[in-house]
């Protein structure tokens, strides 16, 4: 009979949670979330806006699917989110040792000690995240039975976007029209949704001066962690959509909240998140509610927001914003990921709106 190594899961009120190791073998602090989402761990562990935080997956079965191959076309992977995993551990109930997929070709084990990301299994997730909902998202720690403890990192005291951003300008496909897309933390599917539209993307960092570039479009992409840090995008922002000639905005996620506070708004942190496939949003001045995938810990205050703008999209579970508009020029931005990857693609024609007004 295989023994495991055991590990705990401590939260910093004290609440400790036993299970085995797996992964790397090694102790990490961050922050607890919690994603209800039912599949697509590949793509929800390389999403960089999961900067900072040790995942809980509340799906009781993980990993029998496999993990497919780091494939890169065009210079965009080909099955994940991004070039590597960037939750710093993982909190799971059943591991399945076994996986069984047609393009896997290796385990959820195998994959994390690859990218040195240490995971728990055995844990009782529907009591964590009972206790995160009720309590709120917190800190905390995976620690393997023989391991020293991890210093302690809070991801709200350090600019995540920075660190996940590129760190000069990349350019994918080709097109009469080009995109500009401020790197915050992208997802690569996004990329993917522009590029097959017929257009270039031109990514820059996300402290990049962009408004000396000739573009026909401007993209503000998700990204992780508190955007309070993003002064800098928020002034190119600004710089952009107040210009003579504006051109049109798209934001997504963090796009959303930076183009709002662009627009006179201020965010918030919510106490648990919005992290699942089956967020319910309902168009403004419609009875259109639409299922969006949601990965996202602040959140938009749409009270302050300058004349000339208005809420586009409203969360029909706790009523937050959900994505903003100004009601004469073309910018507009949605708090939910209309790419999904994974998830449901309801609103994906919000890239085809987009690129309509270039």
């Amino acid at each position: 009979m295989v023994e495991y190594n055991p590990a705990t899961l401590e939260l910093e009120n004290g609440l400790i949670f036993k299970g085995f190791s797996f992964g790397h073998d090694q102790a990490v602090h961050g922050e607890v979330v919690f994603s209800t989402a039912m599949v697509g761990y590949p793509e929800s562990l390389t999403d960089p806006s999961f900067s900072g935080q040790i995942l809980c997956v509340t799906y009781p079965l993980i990993g029998n699917y496999g993990v497919p191959a780091d494939e890169f076309i065009n210079g965009l992977s080909r099955y994940f989110e991004s070039e590597k995993i960037h939750i710093r551990g993982l909190v799971i109930s059943d591991y399945s040792f076994e996986y069984s997929h047609w393009n896997a070709i290796k385990s959820l084990d195998q994959w994390l000690k690859e990218h040195k990301v240490p995971g728990i299994f055995g844990v009782d997730t529907r009591e964590l995240t009972k206790v995160l909902r009720e309590k709120g998202s917190m800190l905390g720690s995976v620690t393997p039975a023989g391991r020293e403890p991890a210093t302690k990192y809070n991801p709200d005291e350090e600019n995540q976007v920075a660190l996940v951003s590129c760190k000069e300008l990349i350019r994918y496909g080709k097109g009469e029209k080009k995109v500009v897309l401020v790197d915050c933390g992208v997802k690569h599917n996004i990329i993917r949704c522009l590029v097959n539209r017929g257009v270039e993307v031109i990514r820059v960092p996300w402290d990049y001066d962009f408004t000396n570039i000739e573009y026909d479009g401007l993209f503000v992409s998700n990204g992780p962690g508190n955007p309070d840090y993003c002064t800098i995008t928020v002034e190119n922002l600004k710089k952009a959509i107040n210009s003579d000639n504006p051109k049109p905005v798209f934001g997504i996620c963090m796009g959303n909240q930076l183009l709002s506070k662009a627009a006179g708004a201020s965010t918030y942190k919510l106490k648990y998140g919005h992290r699942s496939h089956n967020q319910p949003v309902r168009m403004r001045g419609t009875d259109r509610c639409y299922i969006t995938s949601q990965n996202h810990g602040y959140a938009v205050d749409d009270s302050a927001l300058e004349k000339g703008w208005e809420t586009l999209f409203t969360n029909m579970n706790d009523g937050t914003n959900e994505g903003i508009r100004h009601e004469t020029k073309p910018f507009f931005s949605c708090q939910f990921h209309p790419e999904a990857s994974s998830g449901p693609t309801d609103t994906e024609f919000l890239f085809d709106d987009f690129i309509n007004l270039l």
